[in-house]
């Protein structure tokens, strides 16, 4: 339109030749004041925002499992059977809920070379029933797998399907980065969608490559909100002064057979064999115990809990005993006064009745 209003302005049918660039002012005026309400129309505000689990310190939020004396979980408790400590300070439990509610759940499975064979089988099926028949429909769920380095498969997601060819599709080599692999999960728990964020960990064995450290680990998972379980394999071998013999899981095909008796009992020479890749034996002895100190260190703070298996056919029950914690749980929360120093604040939950044991959260970091 302006440059049609100059040209009028040229031939006399407009009366004024200034009164092109008086228009092009009003015109670019009035788009200014078309665009200014639009930008300033305010952000509506979400009424459950201050409902939801979130990090910080204004809501600590506290998901706690009940027991009695025969660990079974405790059903029907009520707000006023819980008492909450920060600091050794008595706190005012401001949200209480008893229902299961959804969870972001991410899932770390160890497939390193000493996984191969029956172990990684026996966690594909277990997984797969978990992902299909203990989950809620409306769970969402991510997948990282590990072995040299922390590999994440599928990025947050309540398709079930998807998980599981992901899952089946998986191949055990390599050796454990396990201590990386928890550090990226746990961060990525963190950006979950549901109210309860939680990481099951699987693993048949010690960290051997990760560049992180274990304290570095437990300094992440104290400053997040997510309930950290790990399920561990032990080896197949039987206290001292058994005559069993390590379970061994193969890394690699045989360059040949041998054929000769071990040592060279009679004399035989003993060829000698190429290198495998990576500098590794074509043999792996699973006769390294779980690290369970580690394990534990890196459930306890969060308010999970560390399982141990010794038959692999046993990964199905964990994961279903998992699954059944998860939807019992009690949700707490209370407002916390403490200012964002980045200290570590001890939380102590106590139930009323003193028959019953509970498992919670032990603090959090005011970051």
């Amino acid at each position: 339109m302006l440059p049609r209003l100059c040209r009028r302005s040229e031939t006399g049918t407009v009366g004024s030749a200034g009164i092109a660039p008086y228009a092009a002012t009003v015109l670019a005026i009035g788009l200014l004041v078309v665009h200014v309400p639009a930008q300033q129309q305010p952000i509506p505000q979400d009424p459950d925002a201050g409902f939801r689990f979130k990090s910080g310190v204004e809501l600590i939020n506290i998901a706690a499992s009940v027991f009695d004396e025969s660990g079974r979980f405790v059903p029907g408790l009520s707000k006023d059977d819980f008492v909450v400590y920060e600091d050794d300070q008595p706190q005012t439990v401001t949200h209480f809920s008893a229902e299961r509610v959804p969870v972001s759940l991410g899932i770390a499975l160890d497939t390193s070379g000493s996984m191969a064979g029956e172990r990684i089988r026996e966690a594909q099926t277990a997984l797969g029933r978990f992902l299909y028949d203990l989950l809620g429909p409306d769970d969402e769920i991510f997948l990282y797998r590990f072995s040299d380095r922390p590999v994440l498969v599928e990025g947050w997601t309540t398709d079930r399907e998807l998980l599981s060819r992901r899952l089946g599709r998986m191949v055990a080599s390599g050796a454990t980065a396990m201590y990386d692999a928890v550090a990226e999960a746990v961060r990525l728990a963190a950006t979950g969608q549901r109210q309860k964020k939680a990481l099951v960990l699987l693993s048949d064995g010690n960290d051997t490559t990760s560049r992180t450290s274990l304290r570095e680990v437990q300094e992440r998972i104290r400053e997040s909100e997510a309930l950290v379980y790990a399920i561990g394999i032990e080896c197949n071998v039987d206290p001292v002064g058994s005559s069993r013999r390590p379970h061994l899981q193969r890394r690699g095909p045989m360059p040949f057979p041998i054929p000769f008796p071990p040592g060279g009992r009679r004399g035989w020479p003993i060829p000698r064999q190429p290198t495998p890749p990576q500098s590794r034996t074509w043999m792996q002895a699973c006769s390294e115990p779980v690290d369970r100190g580690a394990l534990r260190d890196l459930t306890d703070d969060s308010g999970g809990r560390t399982e141990i298996v010794t038959d692999p056919r046993d990964l199905d029950k964990a994961t279903a005993g998992i699954a059944d914690e998860l939807s019992k749980q009690y949700y707490l929360g209370y407002l916390s006064a403490r200012k964002k120093d980045g200290r570590w604040h001890a939380i102590r939950v106590e139930v009323r009745d003193g028959h019953y044991r509970i498992r919670a959260r032990r603090g959090y970091v005011a970051s």
